[in-house]
């Protein structure tokens, strides 16, 4: 907002009434003198004209404080002490904190609740996976383990994501070795890489970095999991004789100055160079799913970015659409 545009409802009427004293001065007082005339004005322009370079230099000092403010996190009508209408937008301040609060408050109970869902299911569902083990078909106790597998990884993500979305999130930094944190999440993913015959090929070393292990470990979860969703080869043409390649999962470490980089690729679908830009947003799907061949909500990668940020690491990713997927996770080894 603009001075002019501020004080013009008060400039204007005093420009009126300047204005029509001076018509009526010039038409009606026939005798007037025109010099007690522009005494009279220099009585009234001077004052005036000093009190508008006052108001208008306090005017732009407030605009700049304001710039300021707007740039931080900060309540404006409680930092500036000259505000117009203070107690409405001090009023309305406190309706939206008394608003944010019982919404954070529900929040909090729907968190609650969820986690003490997860944690529920998860004592049926592993008494279904012992009872699996008892059905004498072979195929129907595979197929039946693959679908309660896959409900019981749902399950962990689930409750990690409720846990991330907390604002108490617990975030324990700590030196760690790679090799442990790859290690679980293979076990973790261990009945769907030998369900896919997967080829694995790890080569960690006793690189240590600071990172929190629980988290790492679900990174990883996820990131094997869409090797193994998309990294599944297709019967496909060697010259004339047909052929089934087995889809390969490669897990390495590489040791930079004051950092280390985990890669996870696979050889597989590989992503769109129009969706490899876009695979960390939130919800997002891509390709994959419009075409009906894969299903995704769009949450895994997003969360994952995510987990990296809090924990001060860097993620990246490289593909080549049809030949492979390189995902990429940097660590700091110093605090």
């Amino acid at each position: 907002m603009s001075y002019i545009r501020k004080r013009g409802g008060q400039i204007l009427p005093c420009v009126a009434v300047f204005a029509a004293f001076h018509l009526y001065f010039f038409f009606f007082i026939q005798d007037g003198q025109t010099g007690l005339l522009l005494y009279l004005d220099l009585l009234i322009l001077a004052p005036g004209l000093l009190w508008m370079a006052a108001d208008c230099r306090k005017f732009w000092k407030t605009r700049k404080e304001i710039q300021g403010l707007l740039a931080q996190q900060e309540i404006i009508c409680r930092v500036l002490e000259d505000f117009e209408n203070r107690d409405v937008a001090e009023h309305d301040v406190q309706v939206m904190e008394q608003q944010v609060r019982r919404h954070f408050q529900e929040n909090r109970d729907l968190q609650d609740y969820v986690a003490k869902w997860c944690h529920e299911l998860k004592l049926p569902l592993a008494s279904a996976l012992l009872m699996n083990e008892k059905i004498q078909d072979p195929d129907l106790r595979r197929g039946m383990r693959e679908q309660l597998e896959k409900m019981n990884r749902q399950l962990g993500s689930m409750l990690m994501g409720c846990r991330l979305q907390s604002p108490l999130v617990d975030i324990q930094i700590k030196k760690v070795r790679l090799w442990d944190c790859v290690k679980m999440s293979v076990r973790n993913n261990q009945f769907f890489l030998i369900t896919h015959k997967f080829e694995l090929a790890v080569k960690t070393g006793e690189e240590e970095v600071y990172t929190d292990p629980q988290w790492l470990v679900y990174i990883l979860d996820q990131l094997i999991g869409n090797a193994v969703k998309y990294g599944r080869r297709e019967p496909g043409w060697s010259g004339t004789a047909q052929r089934q390649e087995a889809p390969v999962l490669r897990i390495w470490a590489e040791s930079q100055e004051e950092a280390v980089t985990l890669y996870v690729e696979d050889h597989g679908q590989g992503i769109r160079e129009q969706d490899i830009g876009r695979i960390f947003e939130k919800g997002y799907t891509g390709n994959n799913y419009h075409n009906g061949k894969y299903k995704s909500t769009g949450m895994g990668l997003y969360m994952v970015s995510q987990i990296a940020d809090r924990l001060g690491h860097q993620i990246a990713v490289e593909s080549r659409y049809g030949e492979y997927s390189r995902f990429g996770v940097r660590f700091c080894t110093r605090l």
